[in-house]
């Protein structure tokens, strides 16, 4: 029984009983109007034991979770080289701090929906608006299945499109300036 029909099962009594009363018969309700009365009355209590259960408990998700799992999902479609991120997230790689929400915001909106900014880095030769739906069509079900969450929008940018080698060779060179930074960090003064 839904809360409305508890509403108007209760109007309904009221009506019986303000009935009752006025022709002086408390005691006219027949057996079938008592157990509808009762009924009534244990529908309008049970709704609102439940507003007040649902009102103690609450699971939240911080920016950062929701923005790991899009980024996850993102990386997990065919095509997308990587993800792209700002100068916080450069700096963070610098210092070694691997950071899964690299490229990935996110903004709620007033109904409890997200939504979400992408921004990749695509292999060359392949069609974007596939990817997107790919993207579109992953996010939507990790965020679904691991939150609930309904996802209001995505927006995705194509930051850059390289060759599957050309990215490789990109990240060992990257690798190699950070590690040779590190070896000169490490060298005894003299």
């Amino acid at each position: 029984m839904t809360k409305n029909d508890s509403m108007e099962s209760a109007v309904e009594l009221e009506a019986v009983e303000e009935e009752a009363t006025v022709q002086g018969q408390p005691e006219a309700l027949d057996a079938d109007e008592r157990v509808a009365v009762a009924e009534a009355e244990d529908v309008a209590q049970d709704g609102s034991e439940e507003e007040e259960l649902e009102s103690e408990d609450s699971l939240t998700y911080a920016n950062g979770v929701i923005e790991k799992i899009v980024a996850m999902a993102t990386r997990e479609v065919p095509h997308v080289l990587g993800m792209k991120g700002n100068l916080v997230h450069f700096f963070q790689e610098q210092l070694g701090a691997e950071n899964l929400t690299k490229g990935v915001t996110i903004e709620v909106t007033d109904d409890n929906r997200v939504i979400i900014n992408i921004s990749v880095i695509i292999e060359y030769g392949c069609y974007a608006p596939d990817i997107f739906d790919d993207i579109k069509e992953r996010v939507v079900e990790r965020l679904d299945a691991m939150t609930g969450l309904e996802v209001a929008g995505i927006n995705l940018r194509i930051e850059d499109v390289l060759t599957r080698e050309e990215y490789e060779a990109s990240r060992k060179t990257f690798l190699d300036n950070l590690k040779s930074e590190d070896k000169r960090d490490e060298e005894p003064e003299e």
